[in-house]
């Protein structure tokens, strides 16, 4: 009879421990986000969930869907916490995602024109972000430039070296800017746009968390960037300025659960506590200064601080799709790379040439030299893909084999980066024989 008494109670015991294990212990979430914002969160979490430790690893946007890829057949990940909607699209259509109802109710279905949260409840939107142009006001004063507002403006001769932008193949926001530009002027102007600020370019970082470091430092006077990044660094005291151009877009940032999350109950009080108010209270945090999903909170936010749900600039902002986003993800990161980020040198020496031409033609018209200009201008627009091929099913499965490249992707990118290293060489020659018959 005690035997079995004691049995008893060690099973009662044993129970006991399992349901304190699954109301706290580690919740592993990966994130692009830097520790200046998920540290806060961190904090706040953990103090509103006794028992929960939040485990945080720092992985780019790409990356991390690659190792929650490879990794989901012993899966020790319970969320995903990234900006870009497309990564969210992308983790939910090969069955990496868990459906969730948040017990957090009453938050706006839209923020701009875009859906806050999946329909189907597998990933969910917690802040607001849009993509523009941050400048160091001192650095434009010191250089004598004008605060650049517009994507076209970054084409000027003036702003020549005076850039900095991510890798779009290494940063999720970076990618969604471009895609941006992309839907919003059309593949080719589009491209065209993206090549004639590559041209003007002082460097290509390799985390989007760089171009902004850059602009605070003064090492350079302009960053495409995050809004976040120029709202926090101006909280912490940086001479820097924000625009949001006319061609552009917000979206959500999001978080989702993992499917066969280790730690279920503690990925869902994460995503309640990111969408409650105590956790939307910390995105106004200085060091964060994200926009909230909840329009109550803007009553709490800084003067002149942006509020999506009411400034018109952010209605008429374009819709991006994140469907057309997801068919060529891969495509328009690698052409990226192979026509800008490695070819940065031959970019700017034609780029460099075209604008000394055009300024002698400004002083001097002649139609033979304006005639080679045009020529390299049409050049420099080239792209070796179109907008249908970047989309079919043949292109996106050369780009299926991850770390280890596709015979045929490693075959086009080659192809691409000979393209682009002829057309410039080419470009820079027209533009040198328009200047020689100028002079």
């Amino acid at each position: 009879m005690l035997k079995t008494i004691a049995a008893a109670m060690l099973m009662s015991a044993a129970m006991i421990v399992t349901v304190q294990a699954q109301d706290g212990g580690k919740v592993t979430v990966i994130t692009s986000f830097s520790k200046d914002v998920t540290d806060p969160f961190k904090a706040g979490f953990e103090a509103a969930n006794p028992g929960y430790t939040l485990d945080v690893q720092n992985k780019s946007t790409s990356s991390g869907v690659k190792f929650v890829d490879e990794t989901k057949g012993n899966n020790q990940v319970d969320l995903f916490w990234a900006s870009a909607p497309d990564a969210f699209e992308n983790l939910k259509s090969r069955d990496m995602l868990a459906r969730f109802t948040p017990s957090v109710t009453g938050l706006p279905e839209k923020v701009g024109s875009y859906p806050v949260n999946d329909p189907q409840g597998y990933y969910f939107g917690f802040a607001a972000s849009g993509y523009g142009i941050m400048s160091n006001d001192r650095y434009l004063e010191a250089n004598n430039l004008p605060q650049p507002t517009e994507w076209s403006d970054l084409l000027k001769p003036e702003y020549h070296d005076h850039i900095a932008i991510a890798a779009p193949s290494r940063s999720g926001t970076t990618h969604l800017t471009i895609e941006t530009i992309l839907q919003g002027e059309g593949w080719e102007k589009g491209w065209a746009t993206l090549t004639g600020i590559g041209g003007n370019l002082q460097q290509v970082t390799e985390r989007s968390f760089g171009v902004p470091d850059a602009v605070n430092s003064g090492q350079t006077g302009i960053g495409i960037v995050i809004d976040f990044f120029a709202f926090s660094a101006k909280a912490s005291g940086f001479p820097v300025s924000f625009s949001y151009p006319s061609i552009t877009t917000v979206v959500p940032a999001n978080v989702g659960i993992i499917a066969n999350a280790p730690n279920q109950k503690g990925a869902e009080a994460f995503v309640n506590y990111l969408l409650s108010e105590k956790g939307q209270a910390v995105l106004l945090e200085p060091a964060i200064r994200r926009l909230p999903i909840n329009p109550a909170l803007y009553k709490n936010a800084p003067e002149g601080f942006p509020n999506p749900f009411e400034d018109p600039r952010f209605q008429s902002m374009i819709a991006f799709d994140s469907e057309v986003s997801k068919q060529r993800t891969d495509v328009v990161d690698a052409l990226y790379d192979q026509l800008i980020t490695f070819q940065l040198d031959n970019l700017r020496d034609a780029t460099k040439a075209i604008h000394a031409a055009e300024e002698a033609l400004a002083a001097n018209d002649q139609a033979e030299a304006r005639a080679l200009i045009v020529e390299a201008h049409g050049l420099m627009a080239r792209m070796p893909v179109s907008a249908e091929e970047a989309a079919t099913d043949e292109m996106r499965a050369a780009f299926t084999g991850g770390e280890e490249k596709t015979a045929r992707q490693a075959e086009l990118e080659q192809t691409w980066a000979a393209f682009a290293s002829e057309k410039y060489a080419a470009a820079k020659s027209k533009a040198e024989q328009a200047l020689d018959l100028i002079d």
